[in-house]
């Protein structure tokens, strides 16, 4: 009875009290940017028509759109997911026009661009300085190598090793990526 006459008579107490409730109910919010969460449907069909889905950093294969936002993932592209796929940057990124050619890497393709800032705005990592090299340099049969020291960055699949020369690396089965030491 004494706290009801308090909060009638004095409308401050009133408001205090209402703030404490109010205050132990917090949200967090797991996603790093900002952004609705997709809205969860109640039932999704066993449909089979695979997409990727994102959640912050996570990225997973679905049967379906349906079953990805009940998950909770927002659909980025239709297909499963691909261990080389980047989503594009949210930002726009501007790079110079400077000249300064780097190789990147993205998943098993390379790909020569102007410099490094280009490689990266379009998802690729720079796996070393001047252009990317594709030829194979493999010696013919009966052919040796020189102890020359001319390194070169060379790739077989997901492998990527530095070579000292160009001849070792295509006597290993390795395709030349660029000049120069792998990064």
């Amino acid at each position: 009875m004494a706290l009801l006459k308090l909060l009638l008579t004095r409308p401050i107490a009133l408001m205090m009290l209402a703030l404490g409730f109010l205050s132990a109910c917090t949200v967090v919010v797991d996603e790093p940017r900002p952004g609705p969460r997709p809205t969860r449907p109640q039932a999704c069909t066993m449909e089979y028509a695979p997409v990727c889905g994102e959640r912050g950093n996570r990225m997973r294969s679905f049967p379906n759109s349906c079953q990805a936002r009940a998950d909770g993932f927002n659909v980025i592209h239709r297909g499963e997911c691909r261990p080389d796929y980047r989503p594009p940057d949210r930002e726009p990124q501007a790079c110079t026009m400077e000249y300064n050619p780097v190789c990147g890497q993205r998943g098993r393709r390379t790909q020569t661009f102007s410099n490094a800032c280009q490689a990266r705005s379009e998802g690729f990592q720079v796996i070393g300085r001047g252009e990317c090299r594709r030829e194979d340099d493999r010696p013919s049969e009966g052919q040796f190598c020189t102890r020359e020291y001319a390194p070169v960055c060379g790739q077989r699949g997901s492998r990527i090793e530095t070579f000292s020369n160009a001849c070792e690396a295509g006597g290993a089965g390795f395709q030349i990526v660029h000049r120069g030491e792998c990064r």
